[in-house]
């Protein structure tokens, strides 16, 4: 891995820098690489190992992000495809759904992260390993990052992907609004003199977990604390308590090599952006790791603002672009924190909420229910305001299959650039891109399949699309150029002289 250091007696200075170099920060980092910006990462941790599993895995969308991209395979090489998305502990089965990811991938993050890093590296962006952002201060052209080793990087913009208590977000005076936690938990990985039984429980307080790690004789627990504690530093003698609370012995654990508590704490940054500093990730939004959205959901924030930062950047677009990735971005993330409330709620184990979680996992048992949280979950359904219009307008860009000029292929590669593409399905010479050739890509091609989308199924086959760089749709044609201008000048820039 690429680490950065900085010359003797000079502040290093780059266009964009980041503050973590976890999954978010790292996917925000190969987005800008990709965009031929000068951003650097900025990350305390002195390697990219964890301690502990953490997150378990990658939905669908996310599946279709990285395929965007080209590197979904090397995930996929090393996880296990599996329904991962549930609601109310009922799997939703995606079998149905037209993606070519018809299912999520049990994962570790640390594996993810340690695939994002290699490929992070081969985009050469520096990292500056060891460092940990302790102030900000920003001014009309850029921001002053101070450094806990007493160094300083200057910025023209500041991104904080440094977590739930992000120092970037505090000093910038964003307000993390939102609910104090309800139940907090001790997550453990431990060897015990006897062998648990494995499996889940529900108590007053929400759902309690334990098994075999990763298929062999250590453990992985899951416990709710008696009372509601604080801090991610608890004790072994806190677990030991913890899991004689619930089962009635401790199982005798010991050698405990990964011990955290974390809660069902629900915050939101009320704006994801102040002048030149952005957050994103946990940054920008925590919650109950119930259903598993915070790293997919993080990392699509990153693909969100990625290519909208680079074109401000590079002048190409006013800063007034960014304004869209609060506008976004934002509505995305207060639905899941909504999704992860209710889920705390349903999760808990008094015979009412017993009742209520059999009436729900009947509903779900049903077609369109089930496909429609199955979106939800997957953020296969995610859906940008972007006006009225096709029902494509503002929805991810199905991987069709094409037929083009060179032979046949599909969407999805045409995105591995992080580039816009106006893809052309019409009759030739209809649509011309001018002064904005040299920013998108115009491809003509054919499909001669049924267009389908997730939870709303078929839609009128469109004669054009304008794809943007994160795979949303931006302009959907009728086989005229109507709006296309404007929407080329909306998201891509004005027109070049």
């Amino acid at each position: 891995m690429h680490d950065s250091s900085a010359a003797a007696g000079s502040t290093p200075s780059h266009a964009v820098v980041i503050a973590g170099a976890g999954p978010t920060g790292l996917m925000l980092a190969a987005e800008l690489a990709l965009a031929h910006v000068d951003v650097a990462l900025v990350e305390r941790r002195t390697s990219q190992a964890l301690a502990g599993s953490r997150a378990g895995g990658l939905h669908a969308r996310t599946l279709e992000v990285l395929d965007q991209r080209g590197v979904a395979d090397r995930f996929l090489a090393e996880g296990k495809r599996a329904q991962v998305a549930a609601f109310a502990m009922v799997t939703l089965d995606l079998g149905d759904f037209p993606t070519r990811h018809t299912h999520g991938l049990a994962l570790w993050q640390e594996r993810i992260e340690h695939i994002l890093a290699a490929w992070v590296d081969e985009l050469g962006v520096p990292i500056y390993r060891g460092r940990e952002v302790t102030g900000v201060a920003q001014d009309d052209a850029g921001v002053d990052v101070a450094l806990a080793d007493g160094g300083a990087l200057r910025a023209a913009y500041l991104v904080g992907c440094d977590g739930g208590r992000s120092v970037v977000r505090k000093a910038a005076g964003i307000e993390f609004a939102g609910w104090e936690p309800s139940v907090s938990y001790l997550i453990a990985e431990a060897s015990t003199t006897t062998t648990p039984t494995p499996g889940i429980r529900r108590g007053p307080r929400g759902v309690q977990a334990i098994g075999p790690l990763d298929g062999g004789p250590r453990i992985r627990a899951v416990i709710s604390e008696p009372e509601v504690r604080h801090g991610d530093e608890p004790t072994v003698d806190e677990l030991r308590a913890a899991l004689d609370a619930v089962y009635g012995t401790d199982f005798g654990v010991h050698d405990v090599t990964w011990l955290s508590r974390f809660t069902d704490m629900t915050r939101q940054a009320t704006s994801y952006r102040a002048a030149r500093v952005l957050v994103a990730g946990d940054a920008a939004h925590v919650h109950s790791p119930a259903g598993g959205q915070g790293l997919n959901l993080g990392v699509q924030d990153a693909v969100n603002l990625g290519w909208k930062l680079a074109q401000v950047v590079h002048g190409t677009s006013p800063a007034t672009l960014l304004d869209s990735y609060q506008a976004e971005r934002h509505p995305v993330g207060a639905r899941v924190l909504a999704t992860t409330l209710a889920q705390t709620a349903i999760n808990r184990g008094d015979p009412r909420t017993d009742a209520l979680r059999d009436v729900i996992g009947d509903l779900l048992s049903m077609d369109e229910p089930r496909r429609r949280y199955a979106g939800l979950m997957s953020g296969l359904d995610i859906h940008y305001d972007l006006g009225a219009g096709h029902p494509l307008l503002g929805r991810r860009m199905p991987d069709l299959d094409l037929d083009t000029a060179d032979g046949p292929g599909r969407v999805y590669p045409l995105l591995h650039r992080a580039r816009p593409v106006l893809l052309d399905l019409g009759a030739p010479g209809v649509l011309d891109l001018g002064p904005w050739a040299a920013r998108v890509a115009h491809v003509r091609a054919r499909h001669a399949g049924a267009w389908d989308l997730p939870v709303l199924g078929a839609v009128a086959a469109p004669a054009a699309v304008l794809i943007r760089p994160d795979g949303h749709v931006a302009w959907v044609g009728d086989g005229t150029d109507h709006g296309l201008r404007e929407a080329l000048t909306t998201w891509f820039g004005p027109a070049a002289p």
